[in-house]
């Protein structure tokens, strides 16, 4: 092995590549392109086209005592992939896998199967000065350039006779340039993702929370406080349809386990919908059955609330890989009302952090204090 240093833009790293002297290398390695492919991770590839039809590929990343793969997909997603996946067992002894994505299960995903045309004798991983190198050999003409990477549990091996693959501890979409070397991360389905996440968050986050403080607080301005209750709720519950809709499409895009936050949308829709048929037949004020229609009503809206607030936590910790959980207890830390529960510092993103503020302190101001502890506790268990 042979350590340098290299200067990615701003970013010193040191790289340590694989000599041509080593007998271990089935090819030769000293030609290869390199580019830092996921920074959190500290991961690397080299890379090169060795002949027309030959690439070769060297992935490198510290050992954590784990399985590492990198799959080649052909929209970004990780079921449909064939991946190269290999580890070193805590005997010394390391094996590399080719796997078929078909699924999120373990029954689906298939060992020694995949679309790679992996050369023969030229795969095989190998550990040293504390990071582990996953050497092989592809005969293709042009290789995807939408890569996944990911990590294992630490700790985990798959062992014969399946090779069963755990789910990875951590892992990331990429599209890499192979003529220039650069690298950028990427969300599939990135827009619907946001449009799903923005449309939910202001309405039922937002807009419901303000339309229930308009009729808790402003009945002094009669009749205004009622016409705005219900324009607001109304623009609310819209959005709110929206967002729900564009999940129902991003889940059958995705193909993956939200059942939970799914069925929490499910949950909180149905009851807006039951808002809105109790709105439609609201008895008349001097009704001996309003009083009753006054409290179903008053408590449906709080119920929902609750439950939007939490499960906009939940899409958020979903989505973001745990921003939702971060954020929450960043606020509680910042804000002596929030703090509830036990506190782990984090750091978030600010402009993240501010909007959840807002967002906690609306429901503060309408669920009232006990109300808040709930949601708290809520949001704790769930993300």
């Amino acid at each position: 092995m042979q350590g340098i240093d290299v200067l990615v833009g701003s970013i010193r790293i040191h790289a340590t590549l694989i000599s041509t002297s080593t007998s271990t290398c089935p090819f030769d390695t000293t030609s290869l392109n390199c580019a830092p492919v996921w920074a959190p991770q500290n991961f690397i590839l080299r890379y090169s086209q060795t002949s027309a039809n030959v690439w070769s590929f060297v992935l490198s990343a510290p050992d954590a005592n784990s399985f590492v793969g990198m799959g080649f997909s052909p929209n970004g997603m990780m079921v449909g992939s064939s991946a190269i996946v290999g580890w070193i067992a805590s005997d010394g002894t390391g094996t590399i896998k080719q796997y078929a994505l078909n699924g999120q299960t373990p029954s689906q995903v298939l060992v020694d199967q995949g679309n790679l045309n992996v050369l023969s004798n030229s795969s095989m991983i190998i550990s040293q000065s504390s990071r582990v190198y996953l050497v092989f050999q592809l005969n293709t003409n042009q290789p995807l350039t939408r890569l996944i990477y990911s990590v294992g549990p630490t700790g985990f091996f798959p062992t014969s006779p399946n090779f069963a693959l755990m789910e990875h501890r951590d892992k990331v979409t990429t599209v890499l340039n192979y003529v220039t070397g650069q690298t950028k991360s990427e969300t599939p389905h990135s827009k619907l993702r946001k449009g799903h996440g923005i449309l939910n968050m202001l309405g039922w986050g937002v807009l419901m929370i303000i339309g229930a403080i308009i009729a808790r607080y402003f009945k002094q301005w009669d009749p205004l406080w009622f016409y705005l209750h219900t324009l607001v709720q109304s623009l609310g519950f819209m959005l709110g349809v929206a967002g729900a809709i564009c999940g129902l499409v991003l889940d059958n895009k995705l193909d993956v386990d939200v059942s939970t936050h799914k069925g929490l949308g499910i949950f909180i829709l149905v009851l807006g919908c039951l808002q809105v048929v109790a709105f439609l037949a609201r008895p008349d004020k001097a009704s001996k059955v309003r009083k009753y229609w006054n409290w179903y009503h008053q408590n449906t809206g709080r119920i929902l609330i609750i439950f939007a607030i939490a499960n906009v936590f939940y899409g958020i910790h979903l989505g973001e890989k745990g921003k939702g959980m971060e954020c929450w207890l960043r606020c509680r830390s910042r804000y002596p009302a929030f703090d509830c529960f036990c506190f782990r510092d984090k750091v978030v993103d600010e402009k993240l952090e501010n909007s959840i503020c807002i967002l906690l302190f609306l429901s503060l101001l309408f669920c009232s204090y006990p109300s808040f502890i709930f949601i708290n506790y809520v949001c704790i268990h769930l993300l």
